[in-house]
């Protein structure tokens, strides 16, 4: 597993995103899963809007780190999730999919632990953002930061250089999904609020 780093704070990019789970997903009165919780924010704003939310992250370090301030936080990996099939209404994957060992074995977890009726938000990196945003890999050497153009490259070089996350395309997210009975009621694109210049 290829670990990612969590929100530490919340800011404008965050409450986007959140705001975009409100247009399609109640969350009032809704039980909700947060893979890849990291720190457990959005599980506290989860709360916050009347959910029984609960996070599930392989950092064990991190979610001693939270588990004082968010409730509901727990050690596990997305493709054997710790949870009876039909258990909850929304399962959230923010920025986690492209970490995880295996996406097409974490998406038959998510949609056996969804409800009837359930629903998944995905937020993924797209292939063809200009920027890789999880730094890359020149040989053993790591660089930091927002890489221009790696995403644009043919398969082969860019997962070379970006060994520890994927990059999806539409079919290739769809490919995560196809033949669970799970159907997309949006796809978008979520451009990065540059949260930081904007606080």
């Amino acid at each position: 597993v290829k670990l990612g780093n969590p929100s530490f704070v919340w800011r404008f990019g965050q409450d986007r995103r959140l705001g975009l789970i409100e247009e399609y997903a109640t969350l009032d009165g809704a039980r909700v899963l947060d893979i890849g919780c990291g720190l457990g924010k959005y599980v506290q704003k989860f709360q916050e809007r009347g959910a029984e939310a609960y996070g599930l992250d392989i950092d064990a370090k991190r979610l001693r780190e939270a588990a004082e301030k968010v409730p509901g936080l727990m050690l596990g990996i997305s493709e054997g999730l710790p949870f009876k099939g039909g258990t909850f209404d929304l399962v959230v994957l923010n920025e986690v999919i492209e970490h995880v060992n295996d996406d097409r074995a974490t998406m038959k977890e998510v949609r056996r632990v969804l409800k009837p009726g359930g629903k998944v938000a995905i937020y993924a990196p797209n292939r063809l953002y200009p920027f890789e945003t999880h730094g890359i890999y020149l040989r053993k050497r790591y660089v930091f930061g927002n890489i221009p153009l790696v995403n644009w490259l043919p398969n082969p070089i860019r997962n070379r250089l970006v060994p520890h996350a994927r990059a999806y395309t539409k079919g290739g997210i769809r490919k995560t999904y196809r033949g669970l009975g799970l159907r997309p009621l949006t796809e978008t694109y979520v451009y990065p609020g540059f949260d930081n210049i904007i606080a």
